[in-house]
């Protein structure tokens, strides 16, 4: 049987996501991201194409390494302006019936009470199709600007992060009991408070004792994204994430990469095929090959040098701008993303600064493939053949038209192999993408905190306690 690939659509709530300078392109659209008709619109071409979700990245910070300031990132808005993405939830789900939407946020810049109320509404108003990629942030920016001296180191950030969920996983899953809401008009009663209970959470970065403050949303927990290609996020991944979205621009580093978090899921006793894997790709589509080379020689002469190695250098925590062009990158111990400092900087194949400039100027880290459908399509096919992995993460170079590319063109010629879905299936977010019910599986560890004698048993303990106190 062919193996279905599946797609979703990445971008941001900014100008010009990750193809610095492609917003001076006269059919870029990226500079109407203030404007809810133009995520309508997207989101709608998405769906006619069967795409899982959009997956909506974020930044809280800005791009200030490279050459010491923000200026290149303001001149070339480079993931600035941004606007908050959570927001774009619900004008999208009225647009559509089926799309995900998937939704970046922090673990180190929100406190987890008010973050679990916000993620609940956006769940309910889409009838359960919010996603929630968890990210630990890598922007000093970010955190200075929040109150923080700077951001903590990065391994400590996963120790921060898995006690962050646990807590949204006790709110969501173990706070309200199924069948707490009545809305029995007859008794006038709305909510049996028997149950519903407090999560007596007292752990080493956050203290929450009550109950959460929405009652259980279409999925509970929100389907878990999560991005982490490092050592820790790839340990992070394995135990929490449903999507993984990794950046990886060769084969030999995908087919690793997935190896590695499909064993690191089992070891935490699930199943590897719980994980759906998607790697950064930009497909430049036309009718024919010469067309597409046509196609992407027009975009690339509208990238920007500078605009790319703001993005290196915010990414990696390097100053690029210290180098000449023909300077090798070399391994620098940074707080930032740490695992594409290590390939870059690789021994067998270094890159010079002007190969990192000229790689990064469309699609950021992850490959780009340029072709007719059909050439296309077996290059997708044989990377999943050889990788395992289960689909990809599409970026665009001028939007819409990447995206209506890819659902016009290169679509088709996938379902035409049966190598593409042409339908989606029914319900939740988790239930299109699983093809099981919409709460989290018995497998997964948010499932225990759904135990309600031990929810009751952590209660009547902290009762004692909270008399002394």
């Amino acid at each position: 049987m062919t193996r279905q690939i599946r797609f979703n659509a990445f971008d941001m709530n900014c100008v010009g996501h990750q193809s610095p300078g492609l917003w001076a392109h006269p059919r870029d659209r990226s500079w109407q991201y203030k404007d809810l008709e133009y995520w309508q619109d997207l989101a709608r071409t998405l769906e006619r194409g069967i795409f899982d979700g959009i997956f909506i990245a974020d930044v809280v910070g800005y791009y200030d390494v490279y050459k010491g300031s923000n200026w290149h990132a303001l001149h070339q808005a480079a993931q600035i302006p941004v606007n908050d993405p959570l927001q774009l939830a619900a004008p999208i789900a009225l647009a559509t019936e089926h799309l995900g939407i998937g939704i970046t946020a922090s673990t180190s810049f929100e406190h987890p009470y008010t973050f679990a109320r916000r993620l609940s509404t956006a769940d309910h108003h889409t009838k359960g199709r919010v996603g929630w990629n968890i990210v630990t942030s890598y922007l000093e920016s970010g955190a200075k600007n929040v109150g923080q001296d700077g951001l903590k180191r990065h391994d400590n950030r996963y120790e921060v992060a898995a006690e962050y969920v646990e807590v949204l996983y006790k709110l969501f899953e173990g706070s309200w009991e199924d069948g707490a809401v009545l809305r029995d008009r007859e008794r006038r009663i709305f909510t049996d408070p028997s149950k519903v209970h407090e999560i007596g959470h007292r752990g080493r970065h956050f203290t929450v004792p009550g109950y959460h403050l929405c009652e259980p949303s279409p999925q509970r927990t929100p389907v878990l994204y999560q991005a982490g290609a490092s050592g820790p996020g790839k340990a992070f991944a394995g135990h929490h994430a449903e999507c993984v979205f990794v950046a990886a621009p060769l084969k030999p580093m995908l087919k690793a990469y997935v190896a590695d978090v499909r064993a690191q899921a089992q070891a935490a006793g699930r199943s590897p095929r719980d994980v759906l894997i998607y790697n950064l790709t930009t497909v430049i589509v036309a009718e024919t090959d010469a067309a597409a080379q046509k196609k992407f020689e027009d975009y690339r002469s509208y990238a920007s040098c500078d605009g790319a190695l703001v993005f290196m250098s915010g990414w990696s925590g390097i100053d690029f701008g210290q180098y000449a062009p023909t300077d090798l990158v070399k391994k620098v111990e940074t707080n930032a993303i740490v695992s594409m400092v290590e390939h870059f900087s690789s021994a067998e194949n270094p890159w010079s600064i002007a190969e990192l400039a000229r790689w990064g100027g469309i699609g950021g880290v992850g490959p780009v493939f340029v072709g007719s459908p059909a050439t296309v399509a077996d290059i997708l096919q044989e990377w999943v053949a050889e990788t395992d992995v289960d689909g990809f993460n599409l970026a665009y170079a001028v939007t819409p038209e990447s995206f209506e590319d890819a659902v016009n063109l290169l679509v088709p010629e996938l379902q035409r192999r049966g190598a593409y879905p042409k339908a989606y299936r029914p319900g939740t977010l988790r239930e299109k993408l699983f093809g099981r019910g919409p709460y989290l599986p018995e497998t997964h560890p948010a499932h225990g905190f759904r135990d309600i004698e031990a929810v009751k048993a952590r209660e009547a303990a902290l009762r004692p306690a909270a008399a002394a106190e």
